[in-house]
This record gives C-alpha cells, sequence and structure tokens, in this order.
C-alpha cells in the first residue's frame, strides 16, 4: 500500500488546484456528440451585443470553462470554422453548468468549398509538443511522411527516433504494435488528409504505460459526411533486390455505423552484406590470431496484413467498437553463406572454415479488441473500457553446415545441425479510463490488467552423421507468464500563464519463467511508483518555459529471457540471458520556446540496469557471442535546437541540432568482470525542406539531409561519421485522386557504418551492411467520396510489443 503514502501530498495539493467558485462551463459538440476543439466561446452583454464581457476557447474534447462570472443574463456566441456560429441568452447564477452546445454543420462545409491550405502550427503544451497539419500544404500524401517532418522526429533508416531512442506510436491515444517496417507501410497507406495532428510527448504522463520511452500520437480528424470511399495503392522498390507492396482499403459510414477494412500483401526481397572482424588474445596478452568473416543473408519475406474495424453509435454520447488485425507470415525464409580466415600474428593464412545456413519461419499473430465509449455529463467528462486478446504462433528451424579446410585448401572436417524452435504466446488485457472536469481543474484515473502466457521450444538435432540425433544438453523449453496490474490518477489545471500537470502510476508486476532443463529461472514481484510533473509558464505569445520529469521502466523481452542459441556461425551466435532485471529510467527537461519557431531542450536521462545486447568474445574458445545483459546504467546528457517555419510561401524547413554526451557502464564478463565505461560527446544535424513547385501545390519536392560525427551503442563506437542525403517527389492527379510518388533514400549510399568494440581483452568490430540506398515507387488511386475521414486506428494491445524479437546487431 506504498501509494496511501501520496495521498496526504494529493490532499494538500487539492485546494490549490480548486480555487475559484463562480464559473460558467459546458461543452462544445458536433451533430455526432463528438467534442468541437478550439471553437471560440464568448459571453456578449445582453443589453448590448457587441460589448464582449469574457471569453474562451474550447479545449480538446470541446469543453469550456469561465470563472468569476457575476449573476446576471448574457449572450452566449459560439462559433466555429466550418460550422454556423450559435447565439443564445442564459442566466447566470452562481455556478451554471451548461447542457452541451451542438454546433450545425454550415452549408459551405456540406458543399465541400474548397478552402485555401494554411500553414502547419507548432504550439507547445505542459506535456508534449502539437504539430498541428489539418488542411495544411502537409496534408497531401501519407501519414509516414508527416512524421517525417514533425519537430523533434528523427527517421534513420526507416525508424522513427525522438531524442535518440525509438519512439512509440499512437494514433487516438492507441498503441500501434508492429515492426518498424509493418509501421512504415500502415502509415504510407494512411492518408495525411485524415491527420489533425501529432503530438510528440517525450515524458509520457500517468496515463499511459510506464514502459516505454517518447511517444508520437496520431491525433486523427473527425468524421462529417455519410458515404463510401475506397483506394487502391501499390509501390516498387529498387534496391540490390526488389520489393514490393499492393493493397486496397473500403469505408462506408452511415449515422449509427462506421465500418472500415484494409489489406495488404507484401513481397520482400531482402539482400544484405556483412564483414567481422575478431582479435583472439593468449593469455599473456599478445595476439592469438585474427579472424575474419564475410558474410552474405539473402532473404525471401511474404505476408499479409488484414485489418477491420466496426464502430457502432448506440447513442448521441456512447460508442462500441469492434476491431481485428490479422497478420500472415507464412514465408520468411533466408540463405547464410559465410566465409571465415584465421590468420597467425605474423598475419599469415593458418586455415579457413565456411558457413553454410537456411533459416526458415512463418508467424501468425492475431489480435482482436472491443472498446466502449460514453461521455459523462455536460462538462467533458469520459468513460472508456478496453478489452483485447491477441495470439501470436511462430514455427522456425536453421540448417547449419560447417566445412573446415587448411591453408592449402583440403578439407579437415565437417560439422552439420539443425534447430527446430516454436512459441506460442496469448496476452489478455483490460483498461478502463475515467476523464472528469472538477471545476477548474481536469482530474483523470484508471485501471489495467495485462497477463502474458508463453510456451516455448527450441530442440537440437546433431546431423554429422547423416542422421537426426536429439540432443538434450542443448535443447530447452521455457513456460513464461507475466501479469502486471496498473492504476493511475492525474490532475492539471491551467492558470493565466501557468499550466501544470501531475500524475502518479503504480504497476505491480509477478514474473514466473520455469526452464525445463534449469527449473525455474526467472521468478519476479515488484511493485513501482512512476510520478510524472510538468509545469510551463508563457509569456505572452512569444515566450515560454517549461520544466517536466518523468519516472518509466523497461522490462526484460520475452525473447532476451530465452537461453536459446541463433547461430550466424558455430563459432558466432546470440543467446538470451534469464537473469535479467528491469530497468528503471529517470528523466528532466528544461525547455524554452521562442514565437513556437525555435526550442532550446535542456534534458539529462539516466537508466540504471539498463538492458542492452553486447558482444563478448571468449578467449579460450574462440567464440564471440552476444549477450543480453543488464548494464550498470545508460546516461545522457543534451542540450536540442529545433527551428521549424516557412521560409517562403514555397519552401518549408525543419531543422534539429543535438550536442549530446551518451555514457555506458557494463561488465566487461570475459575481462575478470572489470566495470568500464563508454562514452561520447558528438553532435547531430537534420534538416528537412519541403518545396511547393507548383502554384496549385500539388507537386512537391523533398531534400532531407543528415550529419552524425560520433556515437556509440553499448561497448560499440562507430568507427566514421554517419551522413545520409534523400530526396523525393509527390505530384497528385484529378482533384487528389491519383497520388504519384518517387523517393530516392541514402544517395551517397553512407548510412551504413563499420563498429568496434575495443578494450582489455576484447576487439572486435564488424561492418553491416543491408540495403539502405534505394529508389521506391509509389501509386495510390482514391474512389468513392474520397474526402471522408475515416475510423482507421491502431488496436490498444501495448503488450504485443513484449511478442517482438529484438533486432541484433547480427540482422
Amino acid at each position: 500500500m506504498k501509494i496511501l503514502k501520496f495521498a496526504p501530498l494529493l490532499c494538500l495539493l487539492m485546494p490549490y488546484f480548486v480555487s475559484g467558485q463562480s464559473y460558467v462551463q459546458g461543452r462544445v459538440v458536433n451533430e455526432d456528440n463528438e467534442g468541437v476543439a478550439f471553437a471560440n466561446v464568448i459571453l456578449l452583454s445582453a443589453q448590448d451585443s457587441t460589448t464582449v464581457y469574457k471569453g474562451t476557447i474550447s479545449e480538446e474534447n470541446g469543453s469550456f470553462n469561465m470563472e468569476n462570472v457575476e449573476d446576471s443574463v448574457y449572450l452566449l456566441k459560439i462559433s466555429f470554422v466550418g460550422y454556423k456560429d450559435e447565439l443564445r441568452k442564459i442566466r447566470v447564477e452562481n455556478n451554471t453548468d451548461l447542457e452541451p452546445i451542438v454546433l450545425e454543420v454550415s452549408n459551405d462545409a456540406l458543399d465541400e468549398v474548397t478552402v485555401n491550405a494554411r500553414r502547419p502550427k507548432v504550439s507547445r503544451q505542459v506535456d508534449r509538443i502539437v504539430f498541428d497539419v489539418e488542411n495544411t500544404t502537409l496534408s497531401t500524401g501519407s501519414s509516414f511522411e508527416i512524421l517525417k517532418r514533425t519537430p523533434g522526429v528523427i527517421v534513420s533508416q526507416d525508424q522513427l527516433l525522438v531524442r535518440n531512442r525509438p519512439a512509440t506510436v499512437y494514433i487516438n491515444d492507441r498503441k500501434v504494435y508492429l515492426t518498424s517496417r509493418e509501421l512504415q507501410q500502415l502509415l504510407e497507406g494512411f492518408s495525411a488528409g485524415n491527420v489533425k495532428s501529432v503530438e510528440v510527448i517525450t515524458n509520457p504522463p500517468a496515463k499511459y504505460d510506464a514502459e516505454g520511452g517518447a511517444i508520437l500520437n496520431i491525433k486523427t480528424s473527425k468524421n462529417i459526411s455519410i458515404g463510401y470511399k475506397g483506394s487502391l495503392n501499390a509501390s516498387n522498390t529498387i534496391a540490390i533486390v526488389p520489393k514490393y507492396n499492393v493493397g486496397t482499403s473500403q469505408y462506408y459510414k452511415t449515422d449509427w455505423l462506421n465500418f472500415f477494412a484494409s489489406y495488404n500483401f507484401n513481397y520482400r526481397n531482402i539482400y544484405k552484406e556483412e564483414e567481422t572482424f575478431v582479435e583472439f588474445f593468449s593469455p599473456n596478452g599478445e595476439t592469438d590470431s585474427y579472424w575474419f568473416t564475410d558474410f552474405e543473408r539473402d532473404t525471401r519475406d511474404l505476408s499479409h496484413n488484414l485489418n477491420t474495424i466496426l464502430d457502432f453509435n448506440l447513442s448521441e454520447t456512447s460508442t462500441l467498437s469492434f476491431s481485428a488485425n490479422i497478420q500472415l507470415s507464412p514465408k520468411n525464409d533466408s540463405d547464410i553463406g559465410g566465409l571465415t580466415e584465421i590468420y597467425d600474428p605474423q598475419n599469415s593464412l593458418d586455415s579457413l572454415f565456411t558457413t553454410d545456413s537456411q533459416l526458415k519461419s512463418e508467424t501468425d499473430n492475431i489480435l482482436l479488441s472491443a472498446s466502449y465509449n460514453t461521455s459523462l455529463g455536460s462538462k467533458g467528462g469520459s468513460f472508456s473500457a478496453v478489452a483485447n486478446f491477441i495470439d501470436f504462433q511462430n514455427d522456425g528451424s536453421q540448417d547449419l553446415m560447417t566445412r573446415y579446410f587448411s591453408s592449402d585448401d583440403n578439407l579437415l572436417n565437417e560439422n552439420s545441425f539443425i534447430t527446430v524452435s516454436n512459441q506460442t504466446s496469448r496476452i489478455y488485457t483490460g483498461q478502463m479510463d475515467i476523464q472528469a472536469p472538477l471545476g477548474s481543474i481536469n482530474f483523470e484515473t484508471g485501471l489495467k490488467y495485462s497477463g502474458l502466457k508463453t510456451d516455448s521450444g527450441q530442440e537440437f538435432f546433431d546431423t554429422n552423421g547423416g542422421t537426426m540425433d536429439f540432443s538434450g544438453n542443448l535443447s530447452d523449453a521455457l513456460d513464461y507468464d507475466e501479469n502486471i496490474y496498473a492504476a493511475y490518477a492525474g490532475l492539471s489545471r491551467d492558470w493565466e500563464k501557468v499550466s501544470m500537470k501531475i500524475g502518479l502510476r503504480g504497476e505491480f508486476t509477478d514474473v514466473e519463467g520455469t526452464s525445463e532443463n534449469l527449473g525455474v529461472v526467472n521468478s519476479q514481484e515488484y511493485f513501482e511508483l512512476f510520478p510524472t510533473f510538468y509545469l510551463m509558464y508563457s509569456s505572452g505569445e512569444n515566450h515560454s518555459l517549461g520544466i517536466d520529469y518523468s519516472r518509466r521502466i523497461t522490462r526484460p523481452r520475452f525473447q532476451s529471457l530465452n537461453t536459446y542459441r541463433y547461430f550466424i556461425n558455430e563459432k558466432n551466435f546470440q543467446e538470451g540471458n534469464p537473469d535479467l532485471r528491469p530497468s528503471i529510467n529517470n528523466k528532466i527537461n528544461f525547455n524554452y520556446t521562442y514565437k513556437n519557431k525555435l526550442s532550446f531542450d535542456l534534458y539529462w536521462e539516466r537508466a540504471n540496469n539498463a538492458i542492452a545486447l553486447l558482444p563478448f568474445q571468449d578467449n579460450e574458445a574462440k567464440t564471440l557471442r552476444y549477450l543480453n545483459t543488464n548494464m550498470a546504467y545508460d546516461q545522457q546528457f543534451s542540450l536540442d535546437v529545433m527551428y521549424y517555419s516557412y521560409l517562403t510561401d514555397w519552401w518549408y524547413l525543419y531543422t534539429y541540432g543535438s550536442v549530446y554526451t551518451l555514457q555506458y557502464r557494463f561488465t566487461a564478463l570475459e575481462s575478470n568482470a572489470q566495470k568500464l565505461t563508454n562514452e561520447v560527446t558528438s553532435t547531430y544535424l537534420q534538416a528537412y525542406n519541403q518545396f511547393t513547385l507548383s502554384k496549385d501545390g500539388t507537386f512537391i519536392g523533398e531534400l532531407t539531409g543528415s550529419y552524425m560525427p560520433g556515437f556509440i551503442v553499448g561497448s560499440y563506437d562507430y568507427e566514421e561519421a554517419q551522413y545520409g542525403l534523400s530526396i523525393g517527389l509527390r505530384k497528385s492527379f484529378f482533384d487528389s485522386r491519383l497520388i504519384t510518388t518517387v523517393n530516392v533514400e541514402d544517395i551517397f549510399n553512407s548510412m551504413n557504418i563499420p563498429l568496434r568494440s575495443q578494450y582489455l581483452n576484447q576487439n572486435n568490430a564488424f561492418f553491416a551492411k543491408p540495403e539502405s540506398r534505394m529508389i521506391r515507387f509509389g501509386l495510390t488511386y482514391k474512389f468513392g467520396n474520397f474526402k471522408l475521414n475515416d475510423n482507421k486506428r491502431a488496436i490498444d494491445a501495448e503488450e504485443s510489443e513484449r511478442l517482438k524479437e529484438i533486432e541484433t546487431l547480427q540482422e
């Protein structure tokens, strides 16, 4: 009951939030009972309708509040673009709670009169940056393109980063569980015209799960029209080997039903080359041998994705939704070939060996969701409940053959084996959230349960004798159960110049993993509190100062706990660690923003027991293993500067610069367990340019460049500076029914960088060279009433993230 310790503090703070008793409050909604944000709400004198007494704007959920209103009769006027003005007489007697005020869509909006596109707007709220793009020049194209232009977002090899860390994408506060590749495909098929804004939440508040880093929350536009629309899309990528995608989406809306379905088929041929180096040492510290490996991997990947959503409007205030996302990957096959040459200290060839390996994998992932949402009263309160079920199935195998040769190419020995793996995971989640205005403050609270049950195994077979001989010592099975119980509460309030938000989330975690060979290998029970705090001061429209703090957690992924091995060759492999413990992260940030165009962020972030995949070479056994392990900490000190603005009517510029110091402190497991620190101080620079190349805005050009002279990952150092340049063109035809795109990425083929881990008796390096320079052609055709805004969103299944394989340095 540790949370009770905070009850006196909350009681002491409450009077400061609820001061002021005389108010007029209500909620502005559209004809679908959806809140209308940023509507003008004005009290006029009843005797002289031109005299303004008080005014405000509605919040995101449509609610509004005006304090210290004298008892009298007033004219209440509400207006917003696209709706008819609402004017009514009201009597104020002490506290006045108004019934929901419904705005009627204007005839001009219904007739879809053309409106000149406006410029994107950036605003800073107390706990996030909001990039408003609705009805702007950025509203053509895809949602992924909008994210690439969002202030604070870095795109590195198609992965979305915020402050050098991977970001999690949400759509309407619902997490998207997809790999980085699948996420890009989803967002590239999600029209930018459906996006109202993107919220960059660097320190997520208590409402969100305590696990993970920054959040990119895509807010979609509201539905107005009734009817049908659909689209067809296709893309072809030219790199070393080809890749293509085709898909379709269908949407239909009535007064009481929203229906959406999409299907995508993806085929990718993926080529990767890699060079590996290891210097092995003798016990006296002298060089024993040098190992050089050339490695090639050719993968053929086939996948189907079906997404369906049904929304039922039960009443003016309540909706019931059912969703399904089915991902089928019947084929992910790889052919791997490698040559390793071994040299003595005098650089003379001593011996060599070749590796031939075939990997096969089949994966099915089914996500089902049901949700209920309703409004509470007329003040903008709401209640929501969500239930999810996820079923994940994976079957795989690896067939590996190694042949050893002398320096004069005589066969010395052969060794072969087969591994067969399987995994079945089921996740159950339930969540309830309540939001309610309490006078002049906003209160939110909620409960959540998530349970994960996984059964997995790997069987090892020796095939040297021409038959499959089972090896029990190298085989294992793991049963893993995880239960997380969470509760949170938060309070927020806005004064004239000051905004404040506090929150507290508590999570109790119960974990038990049982190994068939080792017995109980991971049993944990722990309760953690995760406070969040935000404070912002605004001096007029040009200046704002802010400070925020959060405490978060990173739990070991299920795959990182497995004791199984994935082999590059017999001497190079990755394995899990059943002794992993969760990592706790603390972060504090100071911000100054000028005119919502220039922003400075100074922040410190530290993760104790940080989980990382580190390389360790065994100089006696002549092996290189990649082990998931807990470091002592990883730490970052950074100063970030962002500038975003239209320099001219046709040139939009977003620049991002960061000066940072990164530190990783870890235990050198193959060096007498010494504690070592890897550190770098460096910079990162990025510039995104968008050029409107035609007067009607249908032809858009993009130019993106980045430069990073130094970086580290765990014990690895970048050996060269990383830089990249990409260009893109987008042209729309027939009133944006047909959109064509072409993008050239990594023009100079300079994004792949060699890495080296060198300390004490360790010296190993690798240079991974996946396909980074490529040309992608895209085509989208829309039909029906394509200006409708659909109900696309992601299933709220955050725990599915625990199923994702950790991307290793070898992949």
